[in-house]
């Protein structure tokens, strides 16, 4: 498990690609969490308030990766249908999209919204 407090993008999705990478996941799958860890950051940088998110990866078998992004918002996102011109809000969708699994967990401060990701090889 790696855990990371850092409002960087690029440490984030470093340390992503080196777990996925010494799991053995495919280029592409690592690409698609990767994506999907930019949207969890961005939404806690924007709904949740919080300048340094944490970051965890979890390995929770070989086959099973859970990432999960905490901010410090108490307010649970929601899967909401945006209209066609608009320019954000399809974030959750795109995860949901890409992803086997995803939910959000209450904290005592706040919450934390993850993903899964089954399939390695």
């Amino acid at each position: 498990m790696r855990h990371l407090n850092t409002p960087s993008l690029a440490l984030g999705r470093q340390a992503l690609q080196d777990a996925m990478v010494r799991l053995g996941w495919p280029a592409s799958t690592i690409f698609e969490a990767e994506l999907c860890l930019y949207e969890l950051l961005v939404n806690a940088w924007r709904h949740g308030a919080t300048p340094a998110p944490v970051v965890q990866i979890l390995a929770m078998t070989r086959n099973t990766l859970r990432v999960s992004v905490s901010d410090e918002s108490p307010l649970f996102p929601g899967l909401h249908a945006p209209s066609v011109l608009a320019e954000s809000g399809r974030g959750l969708q795109l995860v949901e999209g890409l992803t086997t699994r995803w939910g959000v967990d209450p904290r005592e401060h706040g919450k934390s919204i993850w993903f899964e990701l089954d399939g390695a090889q």
